[in-house]
């Protein structure tokens, strides 16, 4: 019955969107991957518009491999193997110019970071990383590792809105939480990837926001993303020599603060890991997206003014 009904939303949305199109008097479309383009794209291709892809992930997605052989370029965020004919162009993942404007010393004093630290970022997305955050807590929080061993580095923390109350009870029964920066939520990662030295996060498409930050990081897969993107992701950071990738089942406390202090103490790894992030970052992907698209939308101006 679900099925049944998403594809009848589906024949109602293609009309829709022929609709749109036309009243919109579009030149071209992009597509951005997901089941909402799947519609989208069919019409503008049933209207004769040029029609430009985008994918965010090391595979197609159902709506991006529907689409891609009628569509005029499909912009790549990744090399995929078996996607290297002239219709495909890697270009990257774009990334939020905040990313790349943002200053260290300005975050760090927004965040009550101390020049001198060096700082640790943990974040799982917007609604957080529920093992993620559960581990944080044992690896970091007061009194945590051997002996109650003092932490000598910051740990700036992004809970996400689910899981902060909790985490923020925890740490406070933890003890004074020293060096412990927690938020629920930033709207952006610039300043708290400009105010850090190394990273723990979920391998989704923040890590195209880690590498133009040029950080290291602690990878941890989402177990149960869509055709184990997120492995892929991390795979493709870790065979690069940015990442270090631990799978979810084996998170824990100990492991990752023996993992975080082992690179945190190792300067000399730590900047070799900063250089093969930095080398992975493309920039300018938002604009080379964008030129495909003008290129498109030109072309089909162009013909429309020959026919005339």
């Amino acid at each position: 019955m679900r099925a049944a009904g998403a594809a009848w939303l589906a024949a109602r949305a293609l009309g829709t969107a022929r609709h749109v199109l036309r009243d919109r008097n579009a030149d071209a479309v992009l597509g951005g991957g997901g089941y909402v383009s799947g519609p989208a794209g069919l019409a503008a291709i049933s209207l004769g518009l040029p029609l430009v892809l985008t994918e965010a992930d090391r595979h197609l997605g159902l709506a991006n491999r529907l689409l891609a052989s009628r569509a005029q370029r499909v912009c790549l965020a990744f090399p995929i193997a078996g996607r290297s004919d002239e219709r495909y162009l890697v270009t990257g993942r774009p990334v939020p110019p905040a990313v790349l404007a943002a200053d260290r010393g300005s975050a760090r004093s927004r965040f009550g970071i101390d020049p001198a630290d060096r700082c640790l970022l943990v974040f799982g997305g917007s609604q957080g990383a529920r093992s993620i955050n559960l581990a944080a807590l044992e690896a970091f929080a007061a009194g945590a590792g051997d002996g109650g061993s003092v932490r000598d580095y910051h740990v700036l923390h992004l809970s996400g809105h689910r899981d902060h109350g909790e985490v923020e009870e925890a740490l406070l029964a933890a003890g004074p939480p020293d060096r412990y920066t927690l938020l629920a939520y930033e709207p952006g990662l610039g300043d708290a990837l400009a105010a850090s030295d190394l990273v723990i996060a979920r391998a989704g498409g923040s890590i195209f926001e880690i590498a133009a930050a040029g950080r290291p990081a602690i990878l941890v897969p989402y177990p149960r993303a869509s055709g184990r993107h997120q492995h892929a992701n991390a795979a493709w950071m870790a065979e690069a020599g940015a990442a270090v990738v631990v799978e979810d089942s084996e998170l824990c406390g100990g492991r990752l603060r023996g993992l975080a202090e082992g690179l945190l103490g190792d300067r000399e790894r730590l900047a070799a890991m900063s250089a093969a992030s930095a080398s992975l970052a493309r920039p300018d992907a938002a604009e080379a997206i964008a030129r495909e698209l003008l290129a498109a939308a030109a072309d089909r101006s162009g013909r429309r003014g020959g026919q005339n």
